[in-house]
């Protein structure tokens, strides 16, 4: 893992910390590789039943590096970076058959904004603001923006997140289903530490499953979910997390799922 994201693995729990402080972790070239690496390498990692992204210091992510876009002069298409550094992030989180948890640290902008929407639980300081940031520039929502955002809080909320520009709170955000909890700026690690944990014990496969499925479902017709939900829960009933979810339930213990 190289210096721009920072890993850690601790009881089954991947941390992925977007590193670069100093800009606010906003995203260069090498940054969005390392990301995507560290990714497609926890996708592999049978020891990675959960990951958690983060931010170092006082923001989440501020976004797209401006300067190292403009320095590639009037001529560079934008569309080579979305489509190099960005959507292969917000594909590798939809895809990883594994909770992804976002703590939002800081200031998510942006893609940065967007990236933590993409994750599947996301909670955030009480400090922290989601702004879309692209009208200010002329440009439009991207890392999934125009995807997520109308999806998880209608289109008319959407409009004002990106047209007018308006700051979210995390209270708002919570409000507004875009995010599933606020948390006092001190203790949001503590917590979201405890969520990664909870979840890296529990049935992984069948979150995993339950990914593929809801990923699906975004464009399926009501008979084509009922089908698939059929075949994934033939699939989940073959799994040793099934069998042994069980077979504890019937010694009444405590279950040992190993995300098999």
């Amino acid at each position: 893992m190289g210096s721009l994201i920072t890993s850690k693995l601790e009881e089954n729990v991947l941390t992925l910390t977007l590193n670069r402080p100093e800009k606010y972790n906003s995203f260069t070239e090498p940054m969005a590789e390392e990301l995507q690496e560290a990714l497609d390498d926890a996708a592999q990692n049978d020891k990675v039943r959960c990951v958690m992204l983060t931010g170092e210091g006082k923001a989440f992510c501020a976004g797209q590096d401006l300067p190292e876009v403009v320095d590639k002069g009037e001529d560079y298409e934008l569309g080579v970076t979305v489509r190099g550094s960005y959507n292969p992030i917000i594909k590798a989180i939809r895809k990883l058959e594994k909770p992804v948890v976002c703590a939002v640290n800081g200031t998510a902008a942006g893609a940065g904004a967007n990236i933590a929407f993409a994750c599947d639980i996301v909670l955030a300081s009480v400090q922290a603001v989601f702004v879309q940031s692209f009208s200010k520039i002329g440009l439009i929502p991207d890392s999934g923006g125009t995807f997520m955002l109308p999806r998880l809080v209608g289109l008319q909320r959407a409009n004002m997140m990106y047209m007018l520009d308006e700051k979210i709170s995390p209270e708002q955000a919570v409000e507004m289903g875009l995010i599933y909890k606020a948390i006092e700026h001190n203790d949001l690690m503590k917590e979201a530490r405890e969520v990664c944990t909870k979840l890296a014990s529990m049935p992984t496969k069948g979150f995993g499953l339950y990914k593929r499925a809801i990923n699906k479902s975004l464009n399926n017709s009501l008979d084509e979910q009922l089908e698939l939900e059929a075949d994934l829960q033939t699939e989940a009933g073959n799994t040793h997390d099934y069998h042994e979810g069980v077979q504890s339930f019937l010694e009444k213990r405590k279950p040992n799922f190993k995300g098999k």
